[in-house]
């Protein structure tokens, strides 16, 4: 008996559905990233391991929405920097002005996750996973996609 492929995640296709549904839209859309070894941004944004990017047209230079990681570039401060996000990193894209969107399972670097582990935790150490950013109250809620 022969085992069944693994089926492919659907979390790249939806990010990139729901970017295209915010570009249409007129929104801005933003993605709520966990952080670890493999992804590449300024980690002076970084805050509680965790970082927020606009991946609008008009904030990024060469997006790149790939099935197995997000490339772009940005400024951040008036500086171009290279940003690489790995996929099972992202926790949330959603529309910046009324918080539609969606959020996702996060599966961070094993290396990262493993290093981690084996070390004590720091009094001031974030979750591994935080919860994506929520709309204000009244505006929708994200929807989570395990």
């Amino acid at each position: 008996m022969s085992a069944q492929p693994a089926t492919p995640s659907t979390k790249p296709y939806l990010v990139r559905a729901i970017h295209e549904w915010c570009c249409d839209n007129g929104f801005t859309p933003y993605l709520a990233v966990v952080v670890d070894g493999g992804t590449r941004v300024p980690i002076e944004f970084v805050r509680d391991g965790q970082i927020v990017l606009n991946i609008g047209s008009e904030a990024t230079n060469r997006l790149r929405l790939g099935n197995d990681a997000i490339e772009f570039q940005a400024r951040f401060g008036g500086v171009v920097r290279d940003i690489s996000v790995p996929i099972g990193n992202v926790a949330a894209i959603y529309a910046r002005e009324n918080g539609a969107g969606m959020a996702f399972d996060v599966e961070t670097d094993d290396v990262a996750a493993d290093a981690a582990d084996a070390a004590p935790p720091a009094a001031d150490a974030p979750d591994p996973a935080p919860e994506p950013p929520t709309p204000a109250p009244g505006r929708p809620r994200l929807q989570r996609v395990k």
